[in-house]
C-alpha cells in the first residue's frame, strides 16, 4: 500500500472518530481611521476575491477574537483594509447568497432562491460586465449550477464539488468529475461515496476529504491552484479572480481540531443557551431537526460539547488562514499587487452553538452577519473601520465602481466605493435580509436591521419577532409584543413594505 494511502486510512480513521466527539460592534457613524491616497488608481484594476462558505462574522481578528489563531492571512489584510464591521448577507443559505454576491441582486430578482437553482435569463456575473481584455478565472464552490464547466464570464476554472451531479443540465456531463476529485485520485485516495448513483463511479464525501491531512484539503488545493494563476499574470494583462472554499463549512472537523483549546472558545450571550421564549417557526422546526436527528455524529448534550465543535471550526478558520496567505504571497510575486483589489468575505455565517443550533437558515445574527474586508492600495493601505449595517449586495456594484466600470445591466445594490475614497460619505443605513424557504411558503419571510440598532423580523405565516440589539445582542427577548413598542413595530414593518415595493419583491408578509 501507497504512503498516501496509509495516511489516508489513518486520517480517514482520525476523521471518524472526530465526527463521533463532538457587544455587538456598534459606534460612531464615521470610521476610525481617516485614509490617505497613496497612488493614482491603475486605468484597469485586477481583482482577487477571495471567499468561503458558513464564516461567522465574529471569528476573524478584526472582530476582537482574541482567541482565533489567525495571523497568516486574515490578521494581515484586516491591518490594511476598509473593514465592515456589520456586514450581512441577502439569505442565509449557500446559493441565494452566492447569487448575490455575483450579480449585485436580491435573490427574489437574481431567480435562485434556494439551493441548486440557476439565474434567471439575463442576470449577468460581475465578470459579465467587464471589458474586453480581462482574464477572468473561477476557483472554488459554484453552487449555481453546472459546478464542473466555465460559464459566466469566467474562462478558467477550478471546481472542487461532486456532490451536485444530479443537477447538471446535460447528462452527458455526468462523466466529468471536478479538478479536486482527479487531484485526489493522482494521490492515490479512493474514492467512497455512492450515495447519488449506486450502480456509477462513486465520489469523495465531505466526511472522507475533511478527514484527510492538510495538504489534500480543499482550500490548500484552491490555494495552489490560484497561487500558480497568479504567478502566471506577471504580463500585466488585467485579471479577476474569484478564490472560492468550502472550509469552514460541515462536517465541522478537519485536521486543526486540536490547534484551539475547547475551553478557551469565547460565546456570546446565546452561545450553548436554548432558544428563547417565543421563537419563530423558523427557528423551531431547526431546533427540533438538530436535537432529534443530530448534527453530523457530534454530541451537542452540554455546553462542553457545542465548545468542542466551536474548536473545531476555529481550526477550520485557522485552515483558511493558511491557505490564503499562500495565495496573497502568490499575488506579491507576480508584480501585480498594487494593482488589484482584494475582497474577503463568505456567503453566510453558522450559528455555532448558538441558540443550541448549527448551521444557517434562519434570522439570528450568527447565521447572517459575516467578515468583511476590502483593500484597495491606491485608497488606504492602513486599517479603516466602518460600523453600521451593510449588505454584501452591494458588492458588485461596489467593486465595478472601484474598477471603473459601469454595470451594463441596473443592479439592486448600491455602490459604497465614495465612502471609501471619502470616509466622511460614511451613512449608516438599514439593510434588509431575505428567507425563501424551499419547503414550505409559509416559512419564508423577511428581516430588517436597522442603523440604530433594531432587528424586525416578519414571515409569510407567523407572528414577528423585533429585538433591540443595543441591549439584547443575542436576540432572547422577543419586544414585538410590547406596548411600548408599537409604534416602532409599525414603523418598521411600513419600512419593509416599502423596501419590498421599491425591489419588486411579492412576498406576501404576516404583520
Amino acid at each position: 500500500m501507497s504512503h498516501t494511502r496509509r495516511s489516508f486510512l489513518r486520517h480517514a480513521a482520525l476523521g471518524s472518530a472526530a465526527a463521533s466527539l463532538t457587544t455587538r460592534l456598534r459606534a460612531q457613524a464615521a470610521p476610525t481611521v481617516t485614509p490617505k491616497a497613496l497612488a493614482r488608481p491603475p486605468t484597469r484594476p485586477n481583482l482577487l476575491f477571495l471567499w468561503t462558505d458558513q464564516h461567522r462574522g465574529d471569528t476573524v481578528p478584526w472582530a476582537g477574537n482574541a482567541a482565533l489563531k489567525a495571523s497568516e492571512f486574515f490578521a494581515p489584510l484586516g491591518e490594511r483594509s476598509f473593514i465592515f464591521h456589520d456586514a450581512h448577507i441577502t439569505q442565509p443559505v449557500c446559493t441565494p447568497s452566492r447569487g448575490s454576491i455575483m450579480s449585485g441582486l436580491w435573490p427574489h430578482n437574481h431567480g435562485a432562491v434556494n439551493n441548486n437553482q440557476r439565474f434567471r435569463p439575463g442576470v449577468r456575473t460581475l465578470a459579465e460586465h467587464l471589458p474586453s481584455g480581462y482574464r477572468t478565472a473561477y476557483y472554488g464552490k459554484w453552487h449555481l449550477g453546472d459546478e464542473h464547466k466555465a460559464q459566466r464570464g469566467f474562462q478558467d476554472w477550478r471546481a472542487i464539488e461532486d456532490l451536485y451531479r444530479k443537477y447538471y443540465t446535460n447528462p452527458a456531463d455526468l462523466a466529468q468529475f471536478s479538478h479536486y476529485h482527479n487531484h485526489l485520485l493522482a494521490h492515490g485516495f479512493p474514492p467512497d461515496d455512492k450515495s447519488e448513483d449506486p450502480k456509477g463511479p462513486a465520489v469523495f464525501s465531505r466526511t472522507l476529504a475533511a478527514a484527510l491531512p492538510e495538504r489534500y484539503t480543499k482550500v490548500s488545493f484552491l490555494a495552489d491552484e490560484a497561487a500558480a494563476y497568479l504567478r502566471e499574470r506577471r504580463d500585466g494583462q488585467p485579471f479577476v479572480l474569484h478564490v472560492n472554499s468550502l472550509e469552514p463549512h460541515p462536517p465541522s472537523y478537519g485536521p486543526l481540531n486540536d490547534l484551539h483549546d475547547p475551553n478557551a472558545m469565547s460565546g456570546g450571550p446565546a452561545f450553548a443557551q436554548p432558544l428563547p421564549e417565543g421563537a419563530s417557526r423558523l427557528a423551531r422546526r431547526q431546533f427540533e431537526r438538530t436535537h432529534t436527528e443530530g448534527y453530523k455524529n457530534h454530541p451537542i448534550a452540554t455546553p462542553g460539547d457545542w465548545r468542542r465543535i466551536r474548536a473545531n471550526y476555529y481550526g477550520l478558520v485557522s485552515m483558511v488562514d493558511r491557505a490564503y496567505a499562500r495565495v496573497l504571497r502568490a499575488l506579491e510575486e507576480s508584480g501585480q499587487a498594487d494593482n488589484t483589489i482584494i475582497v474577503y468575505t463568505s456567503d453566510h455565517g453558522d450559528m455555532c452553538g448558538d441558540h443550541c443550533l448549527m448551521q444557517k437558515g434562519n434570522f439570528y445574527r450568527g447565521s447572517v452577519h459575516v467578515p468583511l474586508a476590502l483593500h484597495v492600495p491606491w485608497l488606504s493601505r492602513r486599517r479603516v473601520d466602518f460600523r453600521g449595517p451593510i449588505s454584501t449586495v452591494d458588492l458588485v456594484p461596489t467593486v465595478l465602481d472601484l474598477m471603473g466600470i459601469t454595470p451594463v445591466v441596473p443592479l439592486d445594490g448600491v455602490s459604497r466605493a465614495p465612502s471609501l475614497r471619502n470616509p466622511a460619505q460614511w451613512r449608516r443605513e438599514d439593510i434588509c435580509i431575505e428567507w425563501n424557504d424551499p419547503e414550505e411558503e409559509s416559512f419564508s419571510g423577511r428581516s430588517r436591521v436597522t442603523a440604530d440598532g433594531w432587528k424586525l423580523n416578519l414571515y409569510r405565516d407567523d407572528t414577528p419577532e423585533l429585538f433591540d440589539l443595543n441591549t439584547d445582542p443575542g436576540e432572547r427577548v422577543n419586544l414585538a409584543g410590547s406596548s411600548s413598542q408599537r409604534d416602532r413595530l409599525r414603523r418598521l414593518t411600513d419600512d419593509v413594505r416599502a423596501w419590498q415595493q421599491t425591489h419588486r419583491d411579492s412576498l406576501a408578509l404576516r404583520t
